[in-house]
């Protein structure tokens, strides 16, 4: 009995020890000390694991000493520490205590230099400490960190985590990286099911990545039929379609099951191997540059027993006659697989949905841009008539009175608030200027009129460039207009598209509200209808159309400001955006403010969508674009909302 409980308490003893030692982490240093110096990829694991897995406080110091390649270790009696270089040489601390215990020479240690692949290992080992770690910072880099290498060793310490988040933002980013991996790895199936259910209505990128992996599949060869333990996704048929005849028999082939068909190369070594005065199996070798020569030397080797023969077509047909081909999943569990396949379904009809959502969006901008773009081309050339090619220059002129300003009021939101009204005077000037020095004089003579601004267009572009030079010059957006606002991984619509377009929604609410309810717009459309019938009833129709063009060259400046937050300023700004507003004045219907609406509509609709199907060449979108309108105009040669009445010339 004495026997006994003396062994008991040795056995005790000893326990203690153990545990008492397990409280140092230099002892599992010394341990592991020949796989820590060996420092393989192949052979670390059960040194990095013996670490992690010690629960001492002192692991993620160690762990992150060795990623960072400041672990060293002292020659004389093989202990590791962390060294910091100092003024005498390198001071040692110890990994336990965290104190200096020592200073030593350079030639007195070994550093630890781990590779990026024991980097890598390192780093998945310290996620489990850093998803706890009391700094909010260490969290989201082991978030960011699994997010971008998951694996199954992170689910648990993952899971472990969620309950003590403070941060509701960390919290609900691990709940989300928790699903995915539970999808992907989780050892119940029937967890795995349920997340991929839960996640089938999210469309974001990192959900699809985690299901499709799930549905990728091989093609296998069997003897038979396929082993009811394998999750099939379909049996394949040689010669079809999704399993070409020579793919087939090349898989019998690597299987091992059929003999390797004789390639070209191989019937080439084999007759030049048995050239015997100039002939080969009584075949000349002048002859051999014909494959039918080739074929009946090869057989005349086969004959005198010089070569194998080759496998003929009717055996190739036996051997994928006596095999069965199947499409195999990867993912063992068909279950999960038909989850997967369901939820993918779901996501890609929704995707599919948000992908039009989106391009609606694009074209909606794209629509307000070349909106705001026409909508002074639509008084001057659709109510008054006149063709103005130096339309674009005034947008150019806007542009530029936005960038000026922007060097004087460095505040972007009040140099933008200035410049759009100085614009509208600027170019509103200039349009008086130019409408009373030459279009006045060109009235009912538009091939004179489109001459004569052309004209002025290239005189504009010059100035502009003796000015501004020919580089690139900024005009920068607010930053509340910085950034976009995003619905979703798929949808997305910047703050500067947004504001141009609600700025043309305010132009065209004041241009309607001008043409019907001001004086200026009766008078305008009484001049426009009968000139003479309105200057007899004591309408002065020179001020009228010199204030209309000023009207429409304004509105043009200040679409110039709105354009440049986005576009690049220069000379030739304009030059691009006067074809599209010229075709969104004529498709939409001459002289009417809603036919420029609509024109713009439609052209932004149909570039969008010609880009979406050819997206490598936008050339082509606007060649194709210039086509359908020209086409258009045949069979609607007034435009979408045409002018009735009078005002239409009936």
């Amino acid at each position: 009995m004495l026997r006994v409980l003396f062994f008991a308490l040795l056995m005790s003893l000893a326990s203690v020890s153990a545990h008492a030692q397990q409280d140092n982490i230099q002892d599992i240093l010394q341990e592991q000390s020949e796989l820590i110096l060996e420092s393989s990829r192949r052979t670390i694991g059960p040194a990095i694991d013996a670490i992690a897995g010690s629960g001492l406080p002192q692991t993620q110091s160690v762990l992150e000493t060795w990623q960072a390649r400041d672990m060293w270790m002292r020659e004389s009696d093989g202990l590791f520490f962390r060294a910091e270089e100092g003024d005498d040489g390198y001071v040692l601390y110890d990994f336990d205590t965290g104190e200096a215990v020592g200073v030593a020479e350079k030639s007195e240690l070994d550093q630890m230099r781990p590779n990026s692949g024991i980097r890598a290992l390192i780093a998945t080992a310290l996620v489990s400490f850093q998803l706890s770690d009391p700094n909010e910072d260490n969290r989201r880099a082991a978030l960011t960190s699994i997010e971008r290498n998951p694996n199954e060793d992170a689910l648990a310490p993952l899971r472990a985590s969620i309950a003590d988040e403070p941060s509701p933002e960390i919290k609900a980013r691990k709940e989300r990286v928790e699903r995915l991996l539970t999808m992907a790895y989780d050892a119940d199936e029937a967890a795995r099911i349920e997340a991929i259910e839960g996640m089938s209505g999210d469309t974001g990128q990192d959900v699809r990545a985690t299901l499709n992996p799930m549905l990728t599949s091989r093609v296998r060869v069997f003897e038979g039929s396929v082993p009811e333990n394998l999750n099939v996704k379909s049996e394949l048929t040689p010669g079809s379609d999704e399993l070409p005849r020579a793919e087939a028999y090349g898989l019998l082939v690597s299987a091992g099951t059929a003999p390797p068909l004789l390639s070209s190369d191989g019937l080439r070594d084999i007759l030049a191997a048995n050239i015997v005065d100039g002939r080969v199996g009584g075949v000349a070798v002048a002859k051999l540059n014909d494959e039918a020569a080739r074929r009946e030397a090869y057989a005349a080797l086969v004959e005198e027993g010089l070569a194998e023969p080759a496998v003929t077509e009717e055996e190739i047909d036996t051997w994928l006659d006596g095999a069965t081909f199947a499409e195999i999943y990867n993912e063992p569990s068909s279950a999960v697989t038909d989850a997967a396949e369901k939820a993918l379904r779901g996501i890609t009809t929704k995707v599919g949905f948000n992908q039009a959502l989106d391009l609606t969006l694009d074209a909606l901008s794209l629509a307000s841009i070349y909106f705001l773009a026409a909508i002074g081309l639509a008084i001057t050339f659709g109510v008054m008539g006149v063709i103005n090619m130096a339309h674009g220059e005034f947008i150019m002129m806007g542009a530029y009175t936005g960038y000026v300003v922007q060097q004087v009021i460095p505040n972007h939101t009040a140099s933008i608030l200035v410049a759009i009204p100085l614009a509208f005077a600027v170019t509103f000037a200039a349009g008086v200027a130019m409408e009373r020095l030459v279009i006045r004089w060109l009235y009912n003579r538009p091939l004179e009129t489109l001459l004569a601004t052309f004209g002025i267009s290239i005189a504009l572009q010059q100035i502009a460039k003796n000015v501004f030079g020919t580089q690139a010059r900024p005009l920068t957006s607010p930053g509340w207009l910085d950034g976009s606002l995003v619905i979703n991984d798929i949808v997305s619509i910047s703050y500067i598209r947004i504001a141009i377009f609600v700025l043309a929604l305010i132009f065209l609410c004041v241009f309607l509200f001008i043409m019907k309810r001001t004086r200026l717009g009766l008078e305008t459309r009484a001049v426009t209808q009968n000139p003479r019938m309105a200057s007899s009833m004591g309408i002065n129709p020179g001020r009228v159309n010199m204030l209309t063009f000023g009207l429409g060259s304004g509105i043009a400046g200040i679409a110039g400001v709105a354009i440049g937050l986005f576009a690049k300023v220069t000379s030739e700004l304009g030059s691009e955006y006067i074809v599209q507003s010229f075709m969104t004045v004529v498709v939409g219907g001459v002289g009417n403010i809603w036919g420029a609406l609509a024109g713009a509509t439609m052209i932004g609709f149909l570039q969008k969508g010609i880009e979406w199907l050819n997206p490598s060449n936008t050339l082509a979108a606007q060649t194709y674009m210039i086509i359908f309108i020209i086409i258009f105009i045949q069979f609607r040669p007034r435009g979408i909302v045409a002018l009735k009445g009078r005002a239409a010339g009936d």
